[in-house]
């Protein structure tokens, strides 16, 4: 029998689908884009002409872990940020102790003042899955790569599932139970072209109901935007403005810059090209990864770059560290430095920006 939830969903995801545009079955109301200024406010709190926050199921207990004192957290200039450390074979190292790693912000050393290796951290994941109509042979490998992706998941986790073609769709916001999301898995339909940035950008706006102090994105596209609002720049400048890790999947070719750098227009919806310049930069920016699939074939590899993506959240360092001078506006080169271990390589986010007033 279905559960009564689920039959409360599909009345409300009925109302609620788009008849004069036929996308994405199933889909909630669509999200409008929201301004830049929304993204600057901390979690959890309400801001002017905001959605009221959807309710889901109650958190997960908290696996055992150690977390930052309040008194630290409300400290000025502290900074919490995610770093992944391997070796020559990249190979995970987490077996690091805090007086191996320097920090450095805008060239300055910062005290380190808190770390701790997210082996039991939870994390708040939002999917994003382009359904544009050359995702169409593509969708079912995806649905599945997802499915088990879900399943290498914390139960402590929680997740939201975006798609987005001309639009993006919110299908189920952030919830404790992942089948809710294997459930909507379905509702993956390819329609229409690829509005590429306004679905990240509305998946960094999703990030601000998170529950969990660590946030990711995993974006997976095969094309390039053909029909944003939202411009190129601005998702950068919103990626780097958050502190929200961006793993990104691009299935095909990759796209060549066009003259100026910018890209040709395609009206084509069956491009076999991606922009893998916008996906690495947002990964790089957020210290995150970006995989490249030329051909998907039988999803094996996919699942793969899901998999290693479920398994690099348990691996990282959570660092946190002081720099009450650094003030709140300019961008504020990051690196990280472990200067007993020059064989290892560390990836952390390239940079923060301050809160604007």
């Amino acid at each position: 029998m279905i559960a009564l939830r689920q039959i409360f969903a599909f009345a409300i995801c009925f109302i609620a689908a788009d008849l004069t545009s036929g996308v994405l079955a199933r889909a909630q109301t669509q999200q409008e884009v929201p301004p830049l200024s929304t993204l600057w406010l901390p979690r959890h709190q309400q801001h002017p002409g905001a959605a009221t926050p959807l309710k889901s199921p109650a958190p997960q207990p908290e696996p055992s872990l150690e977390v930052p004192s309040l008194k630290l957290r409300t400290q000025p200039g502290y900074e919490q940020v995610t770093i992944t450390v391997t070796d020559s074979s990249n190979r995970y190292v987490t077996d690091l102790k805090p007086e191996d790693f320097r920090v450095f912000e805008a060239n300055q050393q910062r005290p380190i003042v808190y770390t701790r290796i997210d082996r039991r951290a939870p994390v708040s994941l939002g999917i994003i899955v382009d359904c544009s109509t050359s995702m169409a042979s593509k969708l079912p490998v995806a649905r599945a790569a997802i499915a088990r992706m879900l399943d290498d998941l914390d139960p402590s986790d929680e997740v939201f599932l975006e798609a987005f073609s001309a639009r993006a769709k919110l299908l189920q916001p952030f919830t404790f139970d992942h089948r809710d999301i294997t459930y909507h898995l379905r509702d993956l339909q390819p329609v229409s072209w690829t509005a590429l940035y306004d679905a990240i950008y509305s998946g960094l706006h999703e990030t601000l109901r998170a529950r969990r102090e660590k946030c990711v994105l995993l974006v997976v596209t095969d094309g390039i935007d053909t029909g944003s609002r939202i411009s190129r720049q601005r998702v950068i400048d919103t990626a780097r403005a958050m502190r929200v890790l961006i793993y990104t999947i691009g299935i095909g070719e990759q796209l060549v810059d066009r003259e100026g750098g910018f890209f040709e227009r395609l009206t084509r919806s069956d491009s076999d090209e991606v922009d893998m310049n916008i996906l690495r930069t947002l990964s790089d920016e957020t210290g995150a990864l970006s995989f490249n699939l030329r051909r998907l074939e039988d999803g094996k590899e996919l699942s793969e770059d899901c998999e290693k993506i479920s398994r690099e959240l348990r691996e990282q360092y959570t660092i946190g560290y002081l720099a009450p001078d650094s003030g709140k506006h300019g961008y504020r080169p990051l690196r990280v430095e472990i200067p007993g271990h020059p064989e290892l390589s560390v990836r952390v986010r390239k940079g923060l920006v301050g809160i604007p007033e």
